[in-house]
């Protein structure tokens, strides 16, 4: 009898130890500390400013008066458009939320926090199980990855698209997984509606799709590759077809932007990539350094290459490996040809990857110098972390200034103005309208008031009489009324002034 219940309790605690294992534990860990760090005070922490105001206004439009969205947000280059999905997605937190901007900023960090997951599985699966806890834990702490997982902007989600798209073409490519081409297909287009650099994800896809096709075309699986094939095409297709409805309705207005991007553009694309070839350690750098220390240049990565090469030596013989380095290299090569500007967010589409080589060459090197540099990576991450610093409350100096300016109007209508340094007005539109204030479009109507906001103060000239922002200009001749302090910002009531008189 005591024989038997011991054999019911070892093998009760067999499948406990299943279950429960130490791997199992530290993911747990790890995905509670991402979670932790992407959603520590994220209403006092998260940007709101003209893009997420922007947002959300168009999310609402569609949520409360069914008006669809067949464009997303508008690129920073030139009159080009994103696709609509991603407003799509955040639409359900939106609602949820009670229309609350925080909604979809916790389902970015939702994703962010998913993407820690879907990196532990993908190295699991090509690199092991050490390369996997390494670099979830990595990817959960990166400063970089951790501030652009706190907020809602299209950009933020690229990580987790391009990293699907990575292990989807993985699994088609060694596993001969043709069903998955479709998903494949989805996880491209969603990238590429988060932001055009998704179009770095396309080569190396082709390639390896190419690759499978001509390993698999004498055989009799070539249908069984064809047909998800042309489905995966069908879903690409569908997925992007509101931008082409949007162009057909507008003389294809967006095609023009993008065509004119990669072929006009002389200042912003270098279309002869060898010229690129040069750049690739300072790009490499300046990923790197975003990654653990969320700078733009970081000295010690040049001394520490020789320590990396060493590792892809020893591990040369790694199918996963060379795999990983073709996503890489083609990502960075793509980047080292854009001419202007290169930002933080635009490695989005790279920073999985990284992480995940870093942590394979890591496993790859003697333990006595690995585990310290490991630690030391992590460290700098973590002292890194936007949470050490004050928040910036956006969010509620934009809804305290809203409800301000409703107080001062007496229910009367008005116009609104900002002028700002690196900013516009819609997150403060945003908060007027959802609290029904009198707010009027002065492209449809003359307003008796007009409250300018001027931010940041103290860095602008924030004199509004005469001021050449269009909402001013078009008030007419006016005098300041009224001027108050805010939140840390300055507000004027302008009311109109027939004789042209400065107040």
């Amino acid at each position: 009898m005591e024989s038997a219940s011991l054999k019911i309790l070892d093998r009760r605690l067999s499948v406990f130890n299943r279950k429960f294992s130490l791997e199992k534990i530290l993911l747990l860990l790890i995905l509670l500390t991402a979670a932790f760090l992407r959603v520590y005070r994220i209403a006092d922490y998260m940007e709101f400013l003209g893009d997420q105001g922007r947002d959300v206004v168009i999310v609402v439009r569609f949520l409360k008066q069914g008006d669809l969205m067949f464009i997303g947000p508008q690129t920073s280059i030139g009159n080009m458009y994103l696709g609509p999905w991603y407003y799509y997605l955040i639409a359900p937190a939106l609602l949820l939320a009670n229309f609350s901007p925080v909604g979809p900023a916790l389902t970015v960090a939702l994703i962010g926090v998913a993407t820690v997951w879907l990196v532990w599985l993908v190295a699991k699966q090509l690199f092991g199980i050490t390369t996997a806890l390494l670099s979830a834990l990595l990817f959960a702490v990166s400063p970089v990855v951790v501030y652009y997982s706190n907020f809602s902007w299209n950009p933020n989600v690229m990580p987790f698209f391009a990293l699907l798209s990575v292990w989807l073409t993985w699994l088609i490519w060694q596993k001969n997984e043709f069903k998955k081409i479709p998903f494949l297909a989805f996880s491209l287009a969603m990238a590429l509606n988060s932001h055009y650099l998704g179009l770095l994800l396309f080569p190396p896809a082709v390639f390896f799709l190419f690759l499978t096709w001509v390993k698999n075309r004498k055989t009799k699986q070539n249908n069984a590759f064809s047909r998800p094939l042309i489905v995966g095409i069908l879903v690409f297709l569908l997925l992007m077809s509101p931008l082409l409805i949007f162009d057909l309705k507008h003389q294809f207005v967006n095609f023009e932007s993008v065509l004119a991007f990669f072929t006009v553009r002389q200042t912003t694309v270098n279309l002869k990539a060898y010229k690129g070839v040069l750049l690739l350690p300072k790009i490499a750098n300046q990923l790197f350094s975003n990654l653990f220390l969320r700078e733009d240049f970081w000295a010690p990565f040049y001394w520490s290459l020789p320590v990396f090469f060493l590792g892809i030596l020893k591990a040369k013989k790694n199918k996963s490996l060379w795999f990983f380095l073709v996503w890489f290299l083609t990502g960075l090569l793509g980047l080292s040809n854009y001419k202007q500007h290169i930002y933080a967010h635009y490695f989005g589409f790279l920073w999985p990857v990284a992480v995940i080589l870093i942590a394979f060459l890591l496993t790859k090197l003697f333990w006595l110098f690995s585990l310290p540099l490991a630690g030391y990576l992590i460290y700098l991450a973590l002292t890194s972390w936007h949470g050490w610093r004050p928040a910036n409350f956006q969010l509620k100096r934009a809804e305290t200034v809203a409800q301000f300016i409703i107080d001062q109007s007496s229910g009367e209508e008005f116009a609104l103005a900002l002028i700002a340094e690196m900013n516009y007005d819609p997150p403060y539109r945003y908060f007027i309208d959802l609290k029904k204030g009198a707010l009027i479009d002065l492209h449809q109507k003359m307003a008796g008031q007009l409250f300018v906001i001027c931010e940041p103060w103290g860095k602008v000239d924030c004199n509004p009489v005469g001021h050449p922002q269009w909402q001013i200009a078009a008030f007419g001749w006016a005098k300041i009324d009224w001027e108050w302090q805010v939140e840390g910002i300055r507000l004027f009531r302008l009311i109109h002034n027939p004789e042209g008189k400065s107040s």
